[in-house]
């Protein structure tokens, strides 16, 4: 890649987002006609096969960098990806929910709640990890590293384990008039056969995958080249490119009234992020957590709170929309400006 042009460069960069853009969509339809024959629920299905499907480019940035033991990049990408894409719920907001109501109201799993808090969790392991001695060291990494992915697992049975369905919500029953009935009027994606659209899901998922990893190629190059400091490369232009397949998949899941899937993928997919401290501790042998910075803490607590707004949001569930957006969203909105401002002053 160093050989190449920034011109070429920065058209392999725009062209690697746009695949994960198309191919984030196609996914997303998919997973909507896997999850549905076979049962799996809406969240479920965003929770898994999207999540971590959506983060295939977060997967490839950060096994490229650990095998080039230039960590900084990678993890800035993971803690303000997960920042980014809990923005993204903003857009899914605005262009995939309409009129009528915003995204927290009409996604009303109580499911989502337990997804949420469970994300608070791993991003609260992250700090905890930060405070102790690199040399804390537990089959290549730190215990930390492991007991996030043990609490992802954790998280992932519960939620498996709870019914599904517009009716499995707590406080459908007291009050039913706040529920909108979505499910009816449903548009389910169509595929010829579960065949095809398993065939789709894993073309599209490699494509995913590949464009990751020239984002991650190309973005290093152009970082380098317009000096670019790694830890704000990694966690606005990087993050919002890897982000693409989270907003194709929230709004393409939206479109089609999967508005408990739209949100899933993003909870579980930030949730998931962190488990990719493991893999890079592996790969590289180094612990990353106790090395991590003071931007890298700062992220971390951005994606706290933003993850936190939208928590309120749907346990208040307030129908009034303000520019289409829900106020949860407009809160987000000045939040993360705010924050943005912040790691400008901090890094």
């Amino acid at each position: 890649m160093e050989n190449y042009s920034s011109l070429i460069l920065i058209f392999l960069f725009i062209a690697s987002s746009a695949i994960i853009w198309i191919a984030g969509t196609r996914i997303t339809n998919a997973t909507d006609y896997i999850a549905t024959h076979f049962k799996l629920g809406e969240a479920f299905g965003g929770l898994v096969f999207l999540a971590i499907v959506t983060n295939l480019p977060e997967i490839a940035i950060t096994v490229v960098a650990a095998t080039n033991n230039a960590m900084d990049m990678a993890i800035s990408n993971i803690l303000g990806g997960i920042a980014i894409q809990t923005v993204v719920l903003i857009l899914i907001d605005v262009f995939g929910v309409g009129k009528s109501a915003p995204l927290t109201f009409k996604s009303n799993s109580y499911l989502l709640l337990l997804e949420g808090i469970a994300l608070i969790f791993i991003l609260t392991i992250v700090m905890l990890g930060k405070q102790f001695s690199p040399n804390l060291i537990f089959f290549r990494t730190t215990p930390f590293e492991w007991l996030i992915l043990a609490v992802w697992l954790g998280s992932i049975y519960i939620i498996s384990k709870q019914p599904v369905g517009p009716n499995a919500h707590p406080r459908k029953a007291a009050y039913p008039h706040e529920f909108v009935e979505e499910k009816a009027n449903k548009k389910t994606a169509s595929f010829s056969s579960i065949q095809k659209a398993i065939l789709v899901f894993s073309i599209c998922a490699i494509a995913t995958l590949i464009a990751g990893w020239a984002l991650e190629e190309t973005g290093q190059q152009l970082a380098d080249r317009f000096h670019m400091g790694g830890v704000l490369f990694g966690a606005t232009f990087l993050a919002l490119s890897t982000a693409l397949p989270e907003i194709s998949t929230g709004i393409a899941s939206a479109k089609i009234k999967d508005y408990q899937m739209a949100v899933s993928d993003i909870f579980g997919g930030n949730a998931f992020l962190p488990v990719l401290f493991l893999v890079a501790s592996i790969i590289s042998g180094n612990a990353i957590l106790p090395l991590l910075k003071p931007s890298d803490m700062y992220l971390t607590g951005i994606g706290i709170l933003l993850t936190g707004i939208y928590l309120i949001g749907m346990i208040l569930r307030n129908k009034k929309q303000y520019l289409r957006m829900g106020i949860d969203s407009v809160i987000v909105f000045i939040v993360y400006l705010v924050s943005v401002i912040g790691l400008l002053a901090i890094i």
